[in-house]
């Protein structure tokens, strides 16, 4: 027999709020969005930096998790805009200073030694000043801000919001030591530092290299440049002009970040060259619709072969065309020709390495047969007791919100090793729900369906963002875009939450859905078997279905399809003995400052 679904547990509402579930520090996005719907920007921002941090950084930078599973996707093929709705809130939210977390006059006794001033260093710095912890961070640059400052270009990241976000949690009372690099951790670690715990967040900082003939030839170096060593380049101002004809080699967002830039700095002639066709390419598709606006070639299914040096200069590389073919459910390359495609200069953008040099291998910490430092998934931990690690310092490149989420929870283990407290011990996830019921027909939320379609950003003018590398390409929504695409959200955090005891098992429920996503059914002895019996079939596996216990009438079970609701709350309005309800649900996360603990799963 299927079994009943446990409403109490917060992991089962949680997963019907697609959006907030994707998000790798699990953002309340639906009460965001209509904080924003009612003006209330201050309030959006707030709830946003309690998970995400940089609300103004990531509602220019993120790579979006959240979209790809937002329900709206689902009916109409567009997600709603999540990501530039968060950067309304940022934009047009008041001071924010009083309401940010303080540090307390008088510490703990605790020193913590952060390495790197990155997203996930920061992180952990915004989580642990609160509880009175001396947090010091080591960085080997000028400026905080680690990936999100050198190598992303100002014209999607302008400066003035880095400096403002990183600058909050800095002036919470972080001590940065600017143009420090760590050269030994051993030493960091030694009696004389006098530090409790130490978190490695010091990103990938090493891109590949492509060691094919014609790269180390003289003529060839000072041509070819690793992506973001170049990148960091131009943003310290010691690159101002390229060639008019540049190679890119790789298709990441790194590559985009690098063919716009280069675009802006004289690379008129700008090409992008892909191993493969566009629909494996790694980069956003709103980067890659970016840089086609902006005139930039991609040269699909071209393999590297080698630089092309005549009389001492780079003047061109050799590819191998390629066609890919399925072969058992793997893809394998044949090559056609080769073709040599001219250039004056290339960037190497095929991905970042992790490179720790400066971590003695005799000091207590493993490193696997890649070079990387084994690393408890769950704790951030390393084999050393007390040294732990997060961002792309983990296991690689990832995005931004991912060395967020890193951070919370290395800070979470951070607390509980100083404390004595086992770090493989997490502190539980919480809930509240709370009826949005104001009338018969009546709701706290707008449960109208909003027909329209996801609204487009608008970009400065070609002419505008070539003037200078800083002037920022996204514009940002108008106030009218804003109020239609808040609308287009479906409430899914406004849970449908079902009393078994006050069903009469009428059928009305049933009758008025109107993606037909509820079924009265006898119950069936799998899953499997359950949502072959549903109005409609239960496809998506990764939903899981609202299975409720046995109705007092017949004892059948009334199963809800997750998968399609639409939250428009029409059950609940026509169900005769207000056995459905619509209550807002809210996840309460741990946090090294705030942990949720046993009281805060409420249910009202």
């Amino acid at each position: 027999m299927s079994s009943y679904t446990d409403a109490s547990n917060p992991k089962n509402y949680h997963k019907v709020v697609d959006c907030q579930y994707a998000c790798p520090a699990h953002t309340n996005v639906p009460e965001y969005l209509r904080l924003i719907a009612q003006g209330r920007y201050t309030e959006s921002y707030l709830l946003n930096r309690e998970s995400n941090v940089f609300p103004g950084i990531l509602g220019r930078t993120c790579d979006r998790p959240c979209e790809p599973a937002c329900r709206r996707g689902r009916i109409d093929g567009k997600p709603v805009a999540i990501c530039r709705l968060k950067r309304v809130a940022a934009d047009l939210r008041d001071d924010i200073q009083e309401y940010l977390p303080k540090a307390p006059a008088i510490r703990n006794g605790k020193r913590i030694a952060l390495v790197g001033a990155g997203p996930a260093s920061l992180t952990v710095a915004n989580d642990l000043l609160p509880l009175g912890y001396e947090v010091v961070i080591y960085e080997k640059y000028a400026r905080a801000g680690g990936l999100m400052r050198f190598n992303i270009p100002a014209f999607r990241l302008p400066e003035s919001v880095l400096d403002e976000e990183t600058g909050y949690i800095i002036d919470m009372g972080a001590e940065v030591r600017y143009s420090t690099p760590v050269s030994s951790l051993k030493e960091l670690l030694s009696v004389g530092n006098d530090f409790d715990a130490v978190f490695v967040g010091s990103g990938a900082p090493k891109g590949k290299e492509l060691d094919i003939p014609g790269r180390w030839d003289e003529g060839a170096r000072e041509k070819i440049h690793i992506g973001i060593e170049w990148l960091g380049s131009v943003h310290f101002g010691h690159i101002d002009k390229i060639s008019p004809r540049v190679l890119i080699i790789g298709v990441g967002n790194t590559a985009m970040d690098c063919c716009r830039t280069s675009r802006r700095l004289g690379g008129i002639d700008t090409k992008v060259v892909a191993r493969r066709s566009r629909p494996y390419f790694k980069a956003s598709p709103w980067e890659l619709e970016d840089a086609d606006e902006e005139g930039i070639r991609i040269v699909e299914n071209h393999a590297p072969k080698r630089f092309v040096i005549e009389k001492g200069k780079l003047v061109g590389m050799e590819f191998e065309r390629l066609r890919w073919t399925n072969d058992n459910s793997r893809q394998t390359s044949t090559v056609i020709d080769t073709v040599i495609i001219p250039c004056d200069e290339v960037i190497l953008a095929i991905g970042q390495d992790n490179a720790f040099p400066w971590i003695e291998r005799d000091i207590g910490i493993a490193f696997d047969e890649h070079g990387m430092p084994v690393i408890n998934k769950t704790t951030f931990e390393s084999t050393r007791r007390g040294v732990f690690f997060g961002g792309d310092a983990a296991w690689g490149p990832q995005n931004i919100i991912w060395a967020v989420e890193h951070g919370h929870q290395a800070a979470i283990s951070i607390h509980q090793h100083c404390e004595g407290l086992p770090v493989e011990e997490r502190p539980p996830e919480g809930m509240h729900l709370e009826s949005t019921k104001m009338g018969l027909h009546s709701w706290a939320y707008s449960n109208d369906f909003n027909p329209s379609e996801r609204s487009k950003m608008k970009h400065a003018e070609l002419v505008e963002r070539f003037s200078a590398i800083g002037v920022e390409v996204e514009l940002g929504f108008t106030p009218e875009q804003t109020a239609t695409e808040v609308e287009r959200c479906l409430n899914c955090d406004i849970e449908t939450h079902f009393e078994n005891t006050l069903c009469i098992e009428c059928d009305a429920c049933v009758d008025v859905c109107p993606v037909s996503c509820l079924t009265i059914t006898p119950n069936a002895a799998s899953e499997m078997d359950l949502r072959t019996m549903l109005s409609a079939p239960a496809q998506n596996m990764a939903q899981d279905l609202y299975v409720s216990e046995a109705l007092p009438q017949t004892k059948r079970v009334m199963v809800k399809d997750e998968d399609i609701c639409l939250h428009c709350g029409l059950c609940a309005e026509r169900c005769p003995t207000a056995a459905w309800d619509m209550k807002k649900f809210a996840l309460v996360l741990p946090y090294a400052f705030a942990p949720a603990g046993p009281g805060s799963a409420t249910v009202v």
